[in-house]
């Protein structure tokens, strides 16, 4: 994925010329419910009555007018992925920007990609760039408002093949709990994305108290979707585009470790969290973390079960690239907790999502099923496709 050049990017290197803007707040949006079934008019993604749509739980918008408001920030100086870069990821990545600019932004482009990738419905979520921790608190709030608004708008207007994942501001989380409650309650979102960290601090750092977030997002029975932005201390991962390569599983391994072992899975076990990037590092190697809970006294201080135990109420995407890894995940978490993803439109992400869950060896029609879109329906809260009333 490339984080480091945003549509209004106002790094001179890049000659781009992204004016500031003034700020505004937008007007609430009412969103219909999503219609039980993916309309898709496509042939090849037409689902029919009594079939399971193909939902897309990791893809991204990018709100180009956002963006612009954002650009008083200069934001893409604060983004690690373009500080830990050399100039050559700079540049490819500001070129791959220009290029995949209305894929992220242009919704006609994005409908005709979702047919021919097979994709019934999309959820929707913002660029990971439109987090804005790093803004001042109010304007961090309107920000996100703002993204929320506009994911709202795209649901408003395409119902039958989007469903909205919000953003909320994280650097405070009495205004992050007052707008996930807007975004959900007025909105209609059906999640949050988050980052993995806020300005490089963990998601369960005392000083951020975002346990009454947490709790929040339990309590309205909605999903989080975590995904990360680049690796926060990465001075060994300039080169070769190693910040994102490595260093994303190794954030989202990072966060997910601080919510076991800190207890925010144990304080909260309704919580409902999808991982991107099928989980970083840790759903592939969580026995050592069981294996030190066992053996030392300082992983005990917090929880008292084994962290695997936590790690299995997770869900995880399919962005593994490679069906025996996605054999293994399935294997280990369960059909239950794997959902279909692409992290569209970037160039890390899977641009044959049915293609790779098809060539899994031995997968069950029930389980291709659960992965492709039964999970995101019942995680995401969509109505089941009713089947058709059998003729007399």
């Amino acid at each position: 994925m490339f984080f480091t050049c945003a549509p209004h990017c106002t790094d001179p290197t890049h000659k781009h010329h992204a004016a500031a803007t003034k700020s505004s707040s937008r007007a609430r949006v009412s969103v219909p419910a999503l219609p039980a079934t993916a309309k898709a008019k496509a042939s090849g993604t037409s689902k029919g009555a009594g079939k399971t749509p193909r939902i897309d739980i990791h893809c991204h918008y990018f709100n180009p007018e956002v963006g612009k408001k954002a650009s008083v920030l200069n934001p893409v100086e604060l983004e690690v992925g373009h500080i830990f870069a050399n100039q050559l990821t700079r540049d490819v990545n500001a070129k791959q920007m220009k290029d995949r600019a209305p894929k992220l932004s242009n919704i006609d482009v994005r409908l005709k990609d979702m047919d021919r990738m097979g994709i019934d419905i999309q959820a929707v979520s913002p660029a990971p760039f439109q987090y804005y921790y790093f803004a001042e608190p109010d304007f961090g709030a309107e920000l996100a408002r703002d993204v929320n608004n506009g994911i709202a708008d795209i649901v408003a207007k395409h119902p039958d093949r989007f469903m909205g994942l919000g953003t909320v501001p994280l650097q405070n989380a009495d205004l992050a709990v007052k707008e996930l409650n807007r975004a959900v309650k007025d909105l209609g979102l059906r999640g949050i994305e988050i980052n993995t960290h806020v300005n490089g601090k963990n998601l369960t750092d005392p000083s951020l108290k975002l346990e009454k977030f947490f709790a929040r997002v339990q309590e309205l029975g909605v999903t989080l979707f975590m995904h990360p932005n680049g690796f926060t201390d990465a001075q060994r991962l300039t080169n070769h585009y190693l910040n994102n390569v490595i260093g994303n599983p190794l954030e989202t391994t990072i966060a997910v470790s601080h919510l076991i072992f800190d207890g925010v899975m144990e304080r909260n076990p309704k919580l409902k969290v999808v991982l991107a990037h099928s989980g970083g590092y840790l759903a592939h190697y969580w026995a050592r973390m069981d294996h030190a809970h066992r053996a030392r006294p300082d992983l005990k201080t917090v929880i008292k079960k084994k962290p695997s135990s936590y790690l299995e109420r997770f869900y995880f995407d399919t962005i593994t690239f490679d069906a025996d890894m996605l054999r293994h995940l399935i294997n280990r978490f369960g059909a239950e907790h794997v959902l279909l993803g692409t992290d569209y439109p970037y160039d890390m992400g899977e641009e044959d999502p049915l293609g790779l869950i098809g060539s899994v060896k031995k997968l069950s029609r029930a389980d291709k099923d659960l992965i492709q879109g039964g999970n995101a329906q019942r995680l995401l809260k969509v109505s089941p496709v009713k089947k058709p009333a059998a003729k007399k």
